[in-house]
């Protein structure tokens, strides 16, 4: 027999403005029941659930275990932007001039996460090289 994560819970000062940032974020849902206030907030979205648990003391030192974004329906440069409207704020940029590499973004309450290249622009960057290669 095996486990399966249920929830990915995240420890925060206030669970509903952080979990309506990822419902965003996510293109997910905050359940029914969850309301502003309350001691914790899921999120529903695509392959996965974020559970929100509010705690007493703030982050302290760097996450220990971090989200990786890959966007949908938009490229990696498009989706930072997107985020940064949103209210992330820019941590690292580890974008490269050949379009390879990622950004590092920190959520509303200071989480850290990374934006990937989309997928299509991960398959463009393949089908470059192999056309070069030839």
């Amino acid at each position: 027999m095996a486990s399966s994560v249920h929830h990915v819970t995240i420890d925060c000062a206030d669970t509903y403005r952080l979990a309506t940032f990822w419902a965003e974020v996510l293109a997910g849902k905050i359940g029914d029941d969850d309301l502003p206030g309350d001691p914790e907030a899921l999120v529903e979205a695509d392959g996965v659930s974020l559970l929100f648990v509010a705690v007493p003391e703030g982050r302290a030192v760097k996450n220990r275990i971090h989200f990786d974004i890959q966007p949908t329906d938009r490229g990696r440069d498009e989706e930072v932007e997107r985020l940064l409207a949103l209210g992330a704020t820019l941590v690292a940029d580890r974008r490269r001039p050949d379009g390879s590499g990622w950004a590092t973004l920190a959520d509303i309450e200071g989480n850290e996460f990374c934006v990937e290249r989309s997928a299509a622009e991960r398959a463009a960057a393949t089908s470059a090289s192999a056309s070069t290669a030839v």
